[in-house]
Protein backbone atom coordinates (compact mmCIF):
# COMPACT_ATOMS: atom_id res chain seq x y z
CA UNK A 1 0.00 0.00 0.00
CA UNK A 2 2.79 2.71 0.85
CA UNK A 3 4.48 1.66 -2.49
CA UNK A 4 1.08 2.74 -4.60
CA UNK A 5 0.90 5.74 -2.43
CA UNK A 6 4.39 6.61 -3.02
CA UNK A 7 4.14 5.71 -6.61
CA UNK A 8 1.08 7.95 -6.94
CA UNK A 9 3.06 10.95 -5.63
CA UNK A 10 5.74 10.77 -7.73
CA UNK A 11 3.50 10.17 -10.73
CA UNK A 12 1.64 13.57 -9.22
CA UNK A 13 4.41 15.43 -8.88
CA UNK A 14 5.60 14.82 -12.54
CA UNK A 15 2.33 15.55 -13.84
CA UNK A 16 2.14 19.32 -12.38
CA UNK A 17 5.65 19.75 -14.15
CA UNK A 18 5.71 21.28 -17.63
CA UNK A 19 7.47 19.83 -19.39
CA UNK A 20 9.60 22.49 -21.96
CA UNK A 21 11.21 21.59 -25.17
CA UNK A 22 13.19 24.13 -27.60
CA UNK A 23 11.66 26.52 -29.03
CA UNK A 24 12.27 25.50 -32.92
CA UNK A 25 12.09 28.76 -34.66
CA UNK A 26 15.11 30.80 -36.14
CA UNK A 27 13.32 34.02 -36.27
CA UNK A 28 10.74 36.26 -34.95
CA UNK A 29 9.39 39.25 -36.45
CA UNK A 30 7.25 41.89 -36.15
CA UNK A 31 7.34 43.06 -40.42
CA UNK A 32 6.58 46.55 -41.03
CA UNK A 33 6.82 45.98 -44.75
CA UNK A 34 7.96 43.57 -47.86
CA UNK A 35 9.31 44.87 -50.97
CA UNK A 36 10.01 41.91 -53.83
CA UNK A 37 12.54 42.34 -56.43
CA UNK A 38 12.25 42.27 -59.47
CA UNK A 39 8.57 42.81 -58.72
CA UNK A 40 5.76 41.22 -57.22
CA UNK A 41 4.53 38.82 -59.76
CA UNK A 42 7.91 36.75 -59.91
CA UNK A 43 9.71 37.48 -56.77
CA UNK A 44 13.61 36.37 -56.88
CA UNK A 45 14.32 38.09 -53.75
CA UNK A 46 12.63 39.54 -50.70
CA UNK A 47 13.24 42.68 -48.16
CA UNK A 48 11.36 41.99 -45.02
CA UNK A 49 11.57 45.37 -42.98
CA UNK A 50 10.70 45.31 -39.50
CA UNK A 51 11.72 44.07 -36.08
CA UNK A 52 13.78 40.80 -35.45
CA UNK A 53 14.71 38.50 -33.06
CA UNK A 54 17.21 35.60 -34.46
CA UNK A 55 18.03 32.34 -32.40
CA UNK A 56 21.38 32.93 -30.48
CA UNK A 57 21.76 28.92 -31.70
CA UNK A 58 21.99 26.99 -28.86
CA UNK A 59 19.29 25.13 -27.42
CA UNK A 60 16.44 26.30 -25.11
CA UNK A 61 14.88 29.39 -25.82
CA UNK A 62 17.25 31.83 -25.96
CA UNK A 63 17.50 34.80 -28.91
CA UNK A 64 19.40 37.72 -29.82
CA UNK A 65 18.15 41.25 -28.58
CA UNK A 66 15.64 42.60 -31.25
CA UNK A 67 17.07 44.53 -33.85
CA UNK A 68 15.47 46.92 -36.39
CA UNK A 69 16.33 47.01 -39.90
CA UNK A 70 15.45 44.19 -42.88
CA UNK A 71 16.31 40.59 -43.37
CA UNK A 72 17.29 40.27 -47.24
CA UNK A 73 16.63 36.99 -48.74
CA UNK A 74 17.08 34.83 -51.94
CA UNK A 75 14.72 31.90 -53.04
CA UNK A 76 16.02 28.49 -52.23
CA UNK A 77 16.65 26.53 -55.24
CA UNK A 78 14.48 23.67 -55.65
CA UNK A 79 11.99 25.38 -52.86
CA UNK A 80 10.96 28.27 -54.96
CA UNK A 81 7.37 27.90 -54.58
CA UNK A 82 7.22 27.34 -51.01
CA UNK A 83 9.63 30.61 -50.83
CA UNK A 84 7.09 32.67 -52.64
CA UNK A 85 3.76 31.25 -50.19
CA UNK A 86 5.99 31.91 -47.30
CA UNK A 87 6.97 35.60 -48.91
CA UNK A 88 3.05 36.13 -49.57
CA UNK A 89 2.14 34.95 -46.03
CA UNK A 90 4.88 37.73 -44.47
CA UNK A 91 3.28 40.44 -46.91
CA UNK A 92 0.06 39.12 -45.38
CA UNK A 93 0.97 40.26 -41.87
CA UNK A 94 3.26 43.22 -42.42
CA UNK A 95 1.85 46.09 -41.02
CA UNK A 96 -0.54 44.33 -38.84
CA UNK A 97 1.92 44.24 -35.68
CA UNK A 98 1.20 40.36 -35.55
CA UNK A 99 4.38 38.65 -34.37
CA UNK A 100 5.62 35.73 -36.43
CA UNK A 101 8.18 33.01 -36.72
CA UNK A 102 9.71 31.67 -39.34
CA UNK A 103 13.57 29.57 -40.41
CA UNK A 104 14.67 27.29 -38.33
CA UNK A 105 16.64 27.10 -35.03
CA UNK A 106 20.03 25.35 -35.66
CA UNK A 107 20.26 26.38 -39.66
CA UNK A 108 21.60 29.67 -41.20
CA UNK A 109 18.79 32.20 -40.82
CA UNK A 110 20.44 35.51 -42.39
CA UNK A 111 21.32 38.69 -40.54
CA UNK A 112 19.80 41.71 -39.93
CA UNK A 113 20.82 44.45 -42.22
CA UNK A 114 20.82 47.98 -40.96
CA UNK A 115 18.19 50.38 -42.33
CA UNK A 116 20.98 52.22 -44.50
CA UNK A 117 22.89 49.22 -45.70
CA UNK A 118 22.60 48.32 -49.59
CA UNK A 119 19.95 45.45 -50.60
CA UNK A 120 23.22 42.92 -52.16
CA UNK A 121 24.45 39.28 -51.72
CA UNK A 122 21.23 37.62 -50.34
CA UNK A 123 21.08 35.67 -47.86
CA UNK A 124 19.11 32.27 -48.94
CA UNK A 125 15.66 32.02 -47.14
CA UNK A 126 15.67 29.75 -44.81
CA UNK A 127 12.36 27.11 -44.63
CA UNK A 128 11.79 24.69 -42.19
CA UNK A 129 8.07 24.50 -40.85
CA UNK A 130 5.89 27.79 -42.43
CA UNK A 131 5.49 31.20 -41.18
CA UNK A 132 4.03 30.75 -37.93
CA UNK A 133 1.78 33.61 -35.96
CA UNK A 134 3.06 34.11 -32.29
CA UNK A 135 1.21 33.00 -29.07
CA UNK A 136 1.42 32.24 -25.83
CA UNK A 137 4.26 29.27 -26.12
CA UNK A 138 7.66 29.43 -24.08
CA UNK A 139 9.17 33.42 -24.26
CA UNK A 140 6.58 34.39 -27.28
CA UNK A 141 4.43 37.01 -25.07
CA UNK A 142 7.88 38.89 -24.00
CA UNK A 143 9.40 38.65 -27.13
CA UNK A 144 6.58 40.23 -29.34
CA UNK A 145 6.46 43.04 -26.47
CA UNK A 146 10.48 43.61 -27.79
CA UNK A 147 9.87 43.59 -31.41
CA UNK A 148 6.95 46.06 -31.07
CA UNK A 149 9.34 48.50 -28.74
CA UNK A 150 11.93 47.95 -31.04
CA UNK A 151 9.86 49.68 -33.38
CA UNK A 152 9.18 52.49 -31.79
Amino acid sequence: MHRLLALLLILAACAAVPAHASDPVGIYAVVEKVVFEPNEVAPERIQIWGAFALTDGHSGDGYLPPQRGYLYFTLKPGKEDTCRKEWNDLKAVAGTAQGVGFGGRYMPNGRVRKPGEKAEAADVYPIMMGVTRMGSMHNQPQLIAQLRQALK
